[in-house]
């Protein structure tokens, strides 16, 4: 039996157990984050997803998403709310659900003006602290500098990698194979280019496992996951 298949459900029951995973766009860490917390029977938290809802309100408010005093204001106002629920992904805006509209190609195209606003950041990394606090420290959070700034105290804290052409084939495949080359090359290495310029997802940090999952399917990178958080908690 591969150790995805074994359950997991009660591993370090009644102890703290926070996994986080960060990575590169494309690298398979939301997927395969919601899968490692079902395992864990554990909370997850997309950080990713309250980056993209912030982004979402500000176009729908006609926020310049240029003027970072404005995107710092409208972060530290607008009312999100996001499931930490690994079988229901649900996403709020001022009680408006949102879940299918942050992931449209536009905003896709927009969120880094939100990701790389140092005063935006420090408001979500606050309310992503909170969160896996209220969690009661048994959580799956996943997304950029989870490792290093959000749980650098985390039980357990992994860099999910691939390679470039794994990236983009699996963002081709997670969006249907309607984008174009160019398309995807803009979402994925674009996208990280621009966010690279305030914190760094491509390397691993002291104490953070490297996963490599360029030449693993999904439930092989579950598997290898699983037993890095086992090796971890030793």
């Amino acid at each position: 039996m591969s150790v995805a298949e074994t359950d997991m459900t009660t591993f370090r029951w009644g102890k703290p157990l926070v996994v986080a995973i960060d990575g590169p766009s494309g690298s398979g860490k939301s997927s395969v984050s919601r899968e490692t917390a079902r395992r864990l029977k554990a909370a997850y938290l997309d950080t990713g997803a309250m980056y993209r809802a912030v982004t979402w309100h500000c176009l729908a408010t006609g926020v310049d998403l240029e003027d970072a005093a404005a995107v710092e204001n409208a972060c530290e106002e607008v009312d999100l709310g996001i499931s930490t629920n690994p079988d229901r992904q649900q996403v709020a805006v001022g009680g408006r659900d949102v879940t299918e509209a942050i992931r449209e190609p536009e905003i896709s195209k927009s969120v880094s003006a939100v990701a790389t606003t140092l005063g935006a950041r420090a408001e979500l990394i606050r309310r992503q602290k909170q969160i896996i606090a209220d969690s009661g420290r048994r959580i799956v959070a996943e997304g950029r500098d989870i490792t290093t700034v959000v749980a650098p105290d985390a039980e357990v804290r992994i860099l999910l990698t691939a390679s470039e052409e794994s990236r983009l084939r699996r963002r081709g495949l997670q969006l249907g194979g309607t984008q174009s080359a160019e398309a995807l090359q803009e979402q994925v290495l674009a996208r990280d280019a621009k966010d690279s310029a305030v914190v760094n997802f491509h390397e691993a940090a002291d104490g953070v496992f490297t996963v490599d999952s360029s030449d693993l399917d999904f439930d092989e990178t579950v598997d290898a996951v699983l037993a890095v958080i086992r090796r971890a908690t030793r």
